[in-house]
């Protein structure tokens, strides 16, 4: 299949400038095409996926895709999508933004590909270029009517308490030397984006038309929304980033296992490599039994082995086994054990003044009261680490705490009342 068919049948093509000149483009294999990425976060976050995936999906079909780190138009500020100026990055920390995305790319490409990617940074070639070169061989070639016209531009302008500075204006003319940079020196004809990046790849088309360097293709993918309205990939504590340092494998996991009925068969297609026969089953088995949530279930699998690989997968299915359902905690990857736990109420005891059990459960909030802490306890509801504890005179012993106490997460021990109402006993 044309990798721009696949594209198609998975909801991923929302803007394209000349749809048969580029099927015709990405029939053959080995062609080029490019998406830039600025290293405004210390992470990039899994709203940046779509345009990451298809980088990878075009190598995959043999093609050679170019990743684009902004190390100069990061400096600048894109106007997209904002209604105000961006903060100026300090280019010591954007460099070393930079260095770590470059190095989660290798990482993602490595896993989902078996190669490298290829990456550029557009510092490289815009830090030796003049003001005077900037303006007689890019800027002449933009009418500044042409740019008032672009989205990105015109929605800042029309706030008069905001408005747009000429640095963020000149933006799209800094995206659109990119392309041509590119086209000239490895022959990239196509860039890719979202949908708000349509007005800077148009500009990057349009200076390579004008300076007669051939043809070249935009395509943009679809902004992505939750069927409930909400702007995807955030959660209650924001982003969903692809760094481990900044959302557990845990988390990450747990964000797309709780993705709506409505949501997760375009989701499969955003961001799985699974094909249609088993997207279409994975429809078909939300429809015949809803409850058990296949679908989300393999959402959720592959979106963390594509991020975090197989052996993090692993520890997250362990630990929602064993807090779910049956299993030693003991002998869960303790790091996975906290994240996992990271919502639940908790309680700090000094070991010498722990309460008895019952005591516990309510200040946890497990119970209401002693006596029906007691009654759950001798009714087997209760239990401590994964086993259940039957005796309501039985006292928290050292053993019974994971962790050590001057550990980075400290030593905790978890209760449970039925299947889902956890709690933590920590020594504080």
């Amino acid at each position: 299949m044309n990798i721009y068919d696949e594209l198609s049948w998975r909801g991923l093509v929302h803007q394209v400038s000349d749809e048969a000149g580029l099927r015709k483009y990405l029939a053959t294999p080995g062609q080029s095409m490019y998406c830039g990425f600025d290293p405004t976060a210390e992470s990039l976050h899994i709203g940046n996926l779509v345009p990451l995936l298809a980088l990878v999906r075009m190598q995959r079909a043999g093609h050679k895709p170019i990743f684009l780190l902004g190390g100069a138009t990061g400096l600048i500020g894109d106007p997209s999508g904002k209604d105000k100026e961006r903060e100026l990055s300090d280019m010591s920390a954007l460099n070393a933004r930079a260095e770590r995305i470059r190095s989660q790319v290798e990482a993602f490409f490595e896993r989902n590909t078996g190669a490298k990617p290829w990456v550029v940074n557009n510092y490289d070639w815009v830090k030796n270029m003049s003001a005077i070169e900037l303006l007689r061989d890019v800027g002449k070639h933009f009418t500044v009517n042409w740019m008032l016209a672009k989205d990105s531009v015109k929605g800042r302008i029309e706030r008069e308490e905001t408005g747009i500075s000429y640095t963020e204006f000149s933006y799209m003319i800094l995206q659109g030397y990119d392309f041509y940079h590119l086209c000239k020196e490895y022959g990239c004809r196509l860039q890719i984006g979202g949908g708000d990046q349509w007005g800077n790849i148009t500009a990057g088309t349009e200076l390579i038309r004008k300076k007669q360097a051939g043809e070249a293709f935009a395509l943009t993918f679809p902004l992505i929304t939750t069927a409930s309205g909400k702007k995807f990939g955030k959660s209650e504590k924001g982003a969903i980033f692809m760094s481990t340092a900044l959302t557990s494998p845990y988390a990450f996991y747990q964000y797309w296992i709780n993705t709506d009925d409505q949501d997760v068969v375009k989701f499969l297609k955003y961001f799985t490599f699974l094909t249609q026969d088993e997207i279409a089953g994975l429809e078909a088995e939300l429809a015949r039994a809803p409850q058990e949530r296949a679908a989300q279930k393999a959402l959720a699998a592959n979106a963390t082995i594509m991020v975090h690989g197989e052996e993090e997968l692993a520890k997250v299915l362990a630990a929602t086994e064993a807090l779910f359902g049956k299993g030693d905690l003991r002998a869960l990857d303790h790091g996975t054990l906290v994240a996992a736990l990271e919502a639940a109420p908790a309680h700090d005891y000094a070991f010498n003044a722990l309460p008895d059990l019952p005591q516990i459960l309510v200040d946890l909030g497990l119970c209401p009261s002693k006596g029906q802490a007691r009654k759950d306890i001798q009714a087997g509801a209760v239990s401590l680490n994964g086993a259940k504890v039957t005796d309501a005179a039985r006292a928290l012993a050292e053993d019974d705490f994971l962790g050590e106490v001057n550990a980075t997460h400290g030593a905790f021990a978890v209760l449970r009342k039925g299947k889902k109402n956890y709690g933590l006993v920590r020594l504080g």
